[in-house]
């Protein structure tokens, strides 16, 4: 197998947040994908390409060897299920939190002590769907793709989950966060034939990305709190 590898990453946030991470292995990106039209982008690497691709596709070309790893949110691996992935580090950028919003005035704590009917709006329905159920909540789920805060002020909904990172979209049209499901950070995610046939080339990449994860005001990573690193990676599941 070529020992060329290959990176999945999303343009915004999650791309340049990442760039850190990758100039402490070394590595830097060519060009900036926000002023190119390429979809794969060389690094000074020869043997390292960057592949920009959707958000939430990075864990299934991940998934099927499109891409040798890549950085995804928690968000994304929750609904993808994390099926065909290794997840060793929690690399602590592109935070945000996962939350439900109501419009503002909209007796939310009222309606659940009536034990009401909800139509939420959500483009995370298996994350929405375990919340609602944890709280014993009855609710409709109706999948959206983008601008979720119009689905209350249209009448489509009376609640949203959603992503929240400063609060200011929500503000703008008369929002407010009612609920505080869970803390989002982006992680590193690794095939895993890519893992044993690669791990030569994946090895030092990945030692750089956990240490540079792991420096002060980033969170230590899962990977550096177990006992032998090139094992003690999780598989599957997102905790």
């Amino acid at each position: 197998m070529s020992q060329k590898l290959t990176l999945a990453l999303s343009k915004g946030r999650i791309f340049e947040e990442t760039l850190p991470l990758l100039k402490a292995a070394g590595i830097v990106v060519a060009e900036d994908p926000e002023t190119s039209r390429k979809l794969i982008l060389p690094t000074n690497d020869p043997l390292v390409n960057v592949i920009i691709v959707r958000a939430s596709d990075v864990p299934t070309y991940v998934q099927y060897g499109a891409a040798d790893f890549g950085v995804a949110g928690k968000d994304l691996l929750l609904e993808h299920g994390g099926e065909g992935l290794y997840q060793p580090i929690d690399l602590d950028i592109a935070k945000c939190r996962m939350s439900v919003a109501v419009s503002a005035g909209f007796g939310y704590a009222s309606a659940i002590r009536q034990g009401a009917r909800l139509r939420v709006a959500t483009k995370y329905l298996l994350t929405a769907r375990e919340h609602f159920a944890r709280k014993g909540m009855h609710v409709d789920l109706i999948k959206l793709y983008g601008s979720m805060e119009l689905a209350p002020l249209a009448g489509l909904a009376d609640a949203i989950v959603d992503l929240v990172s400063t609060g200011g979209t929500l503000r703008a049209n008369n929002l407010v966060e009612v609920e505080h499901i869970m803390d989002i950070s982006s992680r590193l995610v690794v095939n895993q034939a890519a893992l044993k046939l690669k791990r030569e080339r994946l090895q030092p990449i990945l030692d750089a990305f956990e240490k540079a994860s792991a420096q002060p005001g980033g969170r230590m990573s899962r990977m550096s709190q177990g006992t032998a690193p090139a094992v003690a990676w999780s598989r599957g599941s997102v905790i």
